[in-house]
């Protein structure tokens, strides 16, 4: 991957000789290696049987969990904040595993509407839950730098599954504690 960098920073017509780009590939592939590491991890070993047992059966919600993706499309960052709503049927995920899920499909090359679902489903799928909610809104850095150059964009997207896609009244809750702030 080091070479790729080197071929692309001579491409623009750069000088890899300069002080400041010698070792710019290098960094390069280890700064990508790391935006996509999400590739390199799996669900069950991040979740690592952090599921425990709970009479709870009423709305859980982690909201503002910051993401750094990169747009398929142009390998450009998106960056914004998840909000992951779910109801427990007989057992809780670890707080954090939530985060990490964010992470395993955020720091893969992605879309964002793609990257709702992965997210709504791996949640379903880990907890078995009554109902899987996620919102993520984030601003695209390939309609902000390139295109359009729209600064003031963002996108929103969701995905509802089970009782959150079937009861209005639970979609509405989630809506409305997402807008509640401490």
């Amino acid at each position: 991957m080091q070479d790729k960098f080197a071929s692309i920073i001579n491409e623009i017509g750069e000088d890899l000789e300069r002080p400041g780009l010698k070792d710019t590939p290098k960094r390069a592939a280890e700064a990508f290696k790391f935006l996509t590491r999400g590739y390199q991890q799996s669900v069950d070993t991040v979740v690592n049987d952090a599921l425990f047992p709970s009479d709870s059966n009423e709305m859980v919600i982690v909201q503002d969990i910051e993401l750094y993706s990169l747009c398929e499309h142009h390998l450009l960052p998106f960056i914004g904040k998840c909000h992951v709503g779910y109801i427990p049927q007989g057992q809780v995920i670890g707080l954090s595993k939530i985060a990490r899920i964010v992470d395993i499909f955020a720091r893969r090359l992605q879309i964002q509407e793609q990257l709702t679902t992965q997210i709504a489903n791996t949640i379903a799928d880990v907890t078995g839950a009554e109902g899987v909610g996620v919102i993520i809104e984030a601003r695209h850095m390939c309609m902000m730098m390139r295109g359009v150059q729209k600064q003031n964009s963002a996108m929103k997207t969701s995905a509802m599954l089970g009782s959150f896609q079937t009861q209005q009244s639970t979609r509405e809750e989630f809506l409305a504690l997402l807008s509640t702030r401490l």
